[in-house]
Parts: structure tokens; sequence; C-alpha cells
């Protein structure tokens, strides 16, 4: 996990989808995550071991993400999502309307996961009695899912959220 570039590598990923749209448009309807993620899933789990199982750990995963965008974009421009993979590896790549604030946000969240404690803090934070926290789908990801994540700043009207995800391995026989 890393918010500043460290972990997460530029590689042979290849894109396997990607979707440009008005953030107005997505952030207009709450069912937009799930359609997109289910549809995302079943395109790219095809060709997996349990292409079934493959498909519903991805749109789980992929679900929270784009709810996660869905509270916690700002104003205008466009929403952009590209899932990319290379061998075991897929890369979650969003491009997020935001604003200063918002980018901290993001920020904090995304370097708050490389805590040590961070699954106790996401058990505290689903058996609290107080509201979620926005970032709380992130905790998830990172806990779950060992998700990697990592920022990078646009022009300061934007900022790319990228998460590397491994929900198979590839049989490794010596």
């Amino acid at each position: 996990m890393d918010s500043s570039g460290g972990k997460l590598e530029t590689s042979s990923f290849s894109l396997l989808f990607e979707l440009d749209m008005p953030i107005e448009g997505f952030s207009s309807n709450w069912a937009h995550c799930d359609k997109i993620s289910t549809y995302a899933a079943r395109m790219i789990g095809h060709n997996r071991r349990d292409s079934l199982l493959y498909s519903n750990l991805f749109s789980s995963a992929f679900n929270e993400l784009l709810e996660t965008v869905f509270r916690s974009h700002h104003g205008g421009g466009n929403f952009v999502c590209r899932v990319l993979r290379d061998g075991d590896t897929d890369r979650i790549e969003l491009t997020i309307p935001c604003d200063e604030g918002l980018g901290r946000f993001y920020t904090t969240s995304v370097a708050s996961l490389s805590d040590v404690d961070r699954e106790e803090k996401y058990r505290a934070a689903l058996l609290s009695d107080a509201p979620l926290t926005p970032g709380i789908g992130l905790m998830e990801l990172a806990v779950d899912y060992a998700a990697e994540f990592k920022i990078s700043d646009f022009d300061g009207r934007a900022i790319r959220l990228t998460t590397d995800l491994i929900l198979e391995e590839s049989d490794v026989r010596c």
C-alpha cells in the first residue's frame, strides 16, 4: 500500500475495461455502482479458474470502490474508470473529480491503510455506534482483500485512485 508510489509498480498491464462519463451522470443513481461492477466483473472473470467465484469477488471489491466515489466526489468533470490486468493482478484506476479538501480525504484514507493496526481500526469502525466513516470501503478492501492503493494527483481538479487486487493466484508448481 502506498500513497506516494512505492509499492505499486507500473508494469505490463493490459487494458480490459474503460468507462468515461460525467460524474453527474454516475452520481445520479446509487444503482450505477452495482450495475457497473457487475458488468465489469462478468466481462473480465470469464477466463478465470472459477469464473463465478472470481466474478463475485471482483464485483464486490469493485462495488466498494464505486460506492466510495459515489459518496466522495466533488464538482463537475469526468469520472474515468479503467480495469487492467497483469498476470494475477487486477488493477482498478479511478479518476475522481475532487477539490483540495476531498483530495486530502483520499490521501489520508489511503495513507492510514498502511497502519499496522488497520484491522483493529476496521473492526472498531464496524462495531461502533457512530455512523460509518466515508473511507470504510477502502478499509474493507485493504483488510479483507489485501488490496494495495496508490493516489496520484492531477492538476488540482481530480485524483487517480489506483487499487491492485489479487483475487486468484496462479498455480505454482516446483
